[in-house]
């Protein structure tokens, strides 16, 4: 109702939390990157879904802008990297939302009813103009074409007092070539920066993603390992959690207030993961409103296993799962695991999981790594990629092995 007190926690994707809790590090970093006098480093914000890198992502837009650089970026949709063209359909359209108040001369436009001469006038940098005016009329490749037109904004803006520009995109796992197709969206989106910043040129090209996109960046262009400095959100230290939980909650209109044990129970169940501990959160805030004074553990994460998990298992098939189950009792699984660790459990375990071969359980992988339920680390091996996944799965096994019934 207005005037009272509104529950404050947000578990939405990409929703700004009440409180930003255990970033410094990483804004940090962003800072140095935009002292760069000249731009060498970019940045590649990752970790698994559920670490907050969308929010994290906005916060730096607004750091950006309070030190006089411009911001240009959205989601980078699958739609967008289908080719070089839309590819560049995207940086275009992005760039001129950044550009669109600012004029320049355009050369050689003849009056009407004067034959003897033509006159500069000024036009605006809107989008038709940025993809007529300079992006058609540039001759060569899709890559020519974008390194005219960004550098030819760059040198308005920095005329009008810009200290440099950002293009920032996220879910840019999406991002990759298709050789088949000879089509090459990454490979353009790379060069171009790559070129830009060689000559100067003040453009800074921040990613963020699941963790298979630095290394799909590393197999389009070797150089990408020099060219992009890895930050990866990962989960917050208990302090940082204990921030995020009581913070909100500080306000002494707030008609919730928490025990110690209360906060400790939600760090440990959420396990650092931000959207976990606004998720648990929310719950926790509704339930003590109504008279509860512990944790509802078991209720808390059977709504969470059926909002959030339930839907991801959705999209493996059942022998995909018996791959998945076994990598969740595999020792270490929270951190990584190997081909031949999943192999060796499945030549002996009590879970009446058929044996995998290696050759079925790699390629198995690799086809739970396109749906993004595991991903593939730089040293070869594979983890779970959705945050708590281990937990959920073990939770799942130990029921059904309790009631004897099937999924």
């Amino acid at each position: 109702m207005s005037g009272k007190f509104q529950n404050p926690f947000r578990p939405g994707a990409g929703h700004q939390p009440p409180y930003l809790a255990g970033r410094e590090k990483e804004k940090e970093e962003f800072i140095r990157l935009l002292g760069q006098n000249i731009i060498t480093d970019n940045m590649i914000l990752t970790g698994l879904r559920g670490t907050g890198k969308t929010v994290l992502l906005d916060s730096f837009k607004q750091i950006a802008i309070d030190a006089g650089w411009k911001w240009a970026g959205t989601d980078l949709s699958e739609a967008a990297t289908i080719s070089e063209e839309s590819m560049a359909e995207r940086l275009l359209a992005d760039l001129s939302v950044v550009t669109s108040e600012v004029t320049a001369r355009k050369l050689n436009v003849r009056r009407p009813g004067f034959t003897d001469n033509s006159e500069p006038v000024n036009i605006r940098l809107d989008y038709g103009t940025l993809r007529h005016v300079f992006y058609d009329k540039t001759p060569g490749l899709v890559l020519d074409k974008l390194k005219i037109v960004i550098e030819t904004a760059w040198e308005l803006l920095e005329g009008s007092g810009a200290e440099g520009l950002v293009f920032a995109y996220d879910e840019a796992q999406n991002l990759s070539d298709k050789a088949s197709k000879e089509q090459f969206p990454a490979a353009v989106l790379l060069d171009v920066f790559q070129s830009l910043q060689k000559k100067g040129t003040r453009v800074l090209l921040v990613l963020t993603g699941l963790p298979a996109l630095f290394p799909k960046l590393v197999n389009a262009r070797t150089y990408s390992e020099r060219m992009f400095h890895v930050v990866e959100a990962g989960r917050l230290s208990a302090q940082a959690s204990r921030d995020a939980v009581t913070k909100p909650i500080e306000d002494a209109s707030c008609p919730v207030k928490l025990t110690e044990e209360s906060v400790d129970r939600i760090v440990e169940l959420s396990s650092g993961y931000p959207y976990f501990i606004q998720f648990i959160c929310r719950e926790v805030y509704d339930a003590f409103q109504q008279g509860t004074r512990s944790v509802p553990t078991r209720e808390i994460l059977r709504k969470l296993d059926s909002d959030f998990f339930t839907a991801r298992w959705a999209r493996a098939t059942d022998r995909q799962k018996d791959l998945l189950t076994l990598a969740a009792f595999l020792d270490g699984s929270d951190e990584e695991f190997t081909v031949r660790d999943v192999v060796t459990l499945s030549n002996g375990n009590d879970m009446n999981i058929k044996p995998f071969s290696p050759s079925h359980a790699n390629q198995m992988l690799s086809t739970l790594t396109d749906i993004g339920l595991v991903y593939k680390n730089r040293q070869g091996k594979y983890a779970l990629a959705v945050p708590l996944m281990r937990r959920f799965i073990r939770r799942k096994t130990e029921t059904l092995k309790e009631t004897g019934a099937d999924e």
